[in-house]
């Protein structure tokens, strides 16, 4: 009877079968061929067509460049040592990369004044980029780099950009105190306080000439891709605000002010970039005060940051628009005035919604610096189309150029669209 009780006990498992792998063709790199490459008659044909290309491109590229070579002091060495093997003459990109690179006009023996601005640009980004990972107090860092690159690349005396950071400085504490009696009267006050400390620190500046004194270098001496990377940073670190404040100004209720922004916006978006260019070289020396002759990247700088500025307003004031009626009737039930709506409410959504937009205005400002060319400023591709492929040294080499100007361009396009990519990531707020 024992026996027959213990056979028909039902078994109770303590611990869970441990589970199956799946299948090989549902799993890993066989499923995503399958679903993406392979999913449909179409897509297949797709494929196939699209490995063929890929193929055809890089049988011959590939031979261009494993059989180019690097030495050679001109193309006609290049032409001996190739021989006719089809390779790719990198000789002229190690004979001239320091013009590609700085121009032919900027002292030798100085360029490590501009390369040491390079380097430090990377400890300045991070803090303003990564600001939710590193402490608040390294902004500071981010603060005194453009001063100290300035003095850096154009020397000088070391107290005129001291000059213009206490300056900035002293406005900006003006402008916090005087704030709460009304945004306008912070923004006059913070404006008159800091032309005040410019003007008495220009005048001790010129006495105190040779403090810390660099060997000062022109601007038209800039070049090479040095100057692209200078007009890139500056003219996007400066048309973002300028870009927020037209945005505002035309959902302002002031008809002038938005009028303003208004025409303001439409007319240099309908405006070509080089018809601009054109204009900073020729015509907007004549808007500033006699005598003052200002150099010819700082009428380039204010061009381009006006225009990208105008295009930058309107991603912008489409992240506004996006924005339901409720966030703007939040601030009013909280309290607040309209500038700290703005700031603490309404703008970091707008600004979240807008990252790509911004992030593709930016990439193509960068790319757009390009047209300096066309008056005379020897950026990367003045500085290929000019003295290098006019030399009789080179006559005749153009791929080689041209694909150094891509992969430097590319790279810096390139890491601009997945910080991008990763900051609205790290900004998502929805389920996830």
């Amino acid at each position: 009877m024992s026996e027959v009780h213990a056979h028909t006990v039902a078994f109770v498992r303590t611990s869970e079968i441990p589970a199956s792998p799946p299948p090989v063709a549902e799993a890993g790199a066989v499923k995503w061929i399958k679903d993406n490459l392979i999913s449909g008659p179409f897509n297949t044909i797709m494929t196939i067509l699209g490995i063929l290309v890929v193929a055809y491109l890089l049988a011959g590229l590939i031979p261009w460049i494993a059989n180019g070579t690097w030495t050679g002091a001109d193309i006609r060495e290049c032409r001996e040592i190739l021989q006719g093997s089809g390779g790719g003459c990198f000789a002229v990109i190690a004979e001239r990369w320091p013009q590609l690179l700085f121009g032919f006009q900027y002292p030798d023996y100085l360029r490590w004044r501009p390369t040491l601005a390079f380097v430090l640009l990377f400890l300045a980004v991070p803090p303003a980029l990564f600001v939710m990972f590193l402490p608040r107090w390294t902004l500071i860092v981010t603060a005194i780099y453009p001063f100290v690159a300035y003095w850096l690349i154009w020397g000088g005396t070391i107290l005129s950009p001291i000059v213009a950071a206490v300056g900035f400085l002293v406005g900006y504490l003006v402008f916090t105190k005087v704030e709460k009696r009304g945004f306008v009267q912070g923004l006059a006050a913070g404006i008159v306080a800091a032309v005040a400390v410019w003007w008495i620190g220009g005048v001790i500046a010129e006495e105190f000439s040779r403090v810390g004194a660099l060997e000062v270098v022109e601007s038209r001496a800039l070049g090479g891709f040095m100057l692209n990377l200078i007009l890139g940073v500056v003219c996007v670190s400066l048309s973002i605000p300028l870009g927020i404040v037209l945005a505002l100004g035309r959902q302002s209720k002031l008809p002038i002010v938005k009028g303003f922004c208004v025409v303001f916006i439409e007319f240099v978006r309908g405006v070509p970039l080089i018809t601009l260019l054109f204009v900073a070289n020729v015509v907007l020396a004549y808007f500033f005060p006699p005598n003052s002759n200002p150099d010819l990247i700082i009428r380039v700088i204010i061009m381009i940051t006006m225009f990208s500025s105008a295009y930058i307003a309107e991603v912008i004031r489409g992240g506004l628009a996006a924005l339901p009626k409720g966030q703007y009737e939040a601030g009013d039930s909280l309290g607040l005035d309209y500038p700290q709506s703005m700031r603490l409410i309404i703008l970091p959504q707008a600004l979240k919604i807008s990252i790509p937009g911004i992030v593709n205005v930016a990439v193509g400002l960068f790319k757009d610096t390009t047209l300096v060319s066309v008056i005379s400023m020897f950026d990367l591709v003045g500085m290929i189309r000019g003295p290098i492929l006019s030399s009789t040294d080179w006559t005749g080499v153009y791929w080689e150029l041209w694909a150094a100007a891509c992969v430097l361009f590319f790279i810096v396009c390139y890491g601009i669209s997945q910080y991008s990519q990763w900051l609205e990531r790290q900004l998502r707020t929805d389920h996830r």
